[in-house]
């Protein structure tokens, strides 16, 4: 615990915030399941903050690329939004920020992998988000926001911006049924300088997808997109 408020300080520090009423921080930085270990804190949780973060995260993305790019049609400005506001984008900023490292959480969930798992983190950036908007205002919400979501718009605008297929899939698939992931490279062609892998990934002994790369990470990024695909959550 006495790690945790240490990780705590320094991100007060890297924040530059002098906060109102810092358990508005400490409650943005609690997850659900420490709350329900820690009877004696009334259950309370990031939750709430959460809901009203993500909120404020889509107003200041939305007026923030409204007025950057006016050539932009609605459509493209949706699109463009989704992709910024995306939970791989929010945990890729959290983790910028090493919330998980700051997250009080319940030890079934931190043994479970709890503190790097992206939906988490991508909570915790919303609830952190939510806690500067009641404690700070927008100005000091949007600022938060843009800072590190800033360099993320200018990836997507560039094409940048690579889907974490395999990270996706895990999420899924933890959600419908908490199956395990095993990724297996079925083939290699090639010289060593050229090769070609094949890769296959499996849940609970079944193959779900197969994927060709110049590279074994990329081979398997490739059949958990088709996985994702046949899941029917690939684009």
């Amino acid at each position: 615990m006495l790690q945790i408020e240490q990780n705590i300080k320094l991100l007060e520090e890297q924040l530059g915030i002098h906060w109102h009423d810092r358990e508005l921080l400490l409650l943005a930085l609690t997850h659900s399941s420490y709350a329900y270990e820690s009877r004696s804190r009334g259950h309370e949780n990031n939750q709430r903050l959460e809901f009203l973060g993500d909120a404020v995260l889509e107003l200041v993305v939305s007026e923030h690329l409204y007025r950057t790019y006016p050539a932009h049609a609605e459509g493209e400005l949706t699109k463009l939004r989704a992709a910024v506001v995306c939970e791989p984008s929010l945990a890729r900023v959290a983790r910028e920020l090493d919330l998980g490292a700051c997250l009080f959480m319940g030890r079934g969930e931190e043994r479970s992998g709890g503190r790097n798992r992206p939906s988490i983190l991508a909570d915790a950036f919303e609830s952190l988000l939510g806690a500067v908007y009641l404690d700070q205002g927008l100005t000091a919400a949007r600022q938060l926001a843009l800072t590190h979501l800033g360099p993320l718009i200018t990836d997507v605008l560039e094409g940048r911006m690579e889907r974490d297929y395999k990270t996706e899939l895990q999420e899924i698939l933890q959600q419908e049924n908490g199956g395990a992931l095993n990724y297996a490279i079925l083939h290699e062609e090639g010289p060593d300088h050229d090769k070609t892998f094949t890769a296959a990934v499996f849940c609970g002994g079944r193959e779900m997808g197969r994927g060709r790369g110049r590279s074994k990470k990329e081979a398997e990024q490739q059949a958990a997109r088709r996985a994702l695909a046949v899941l029917g959550y690939a684009g």
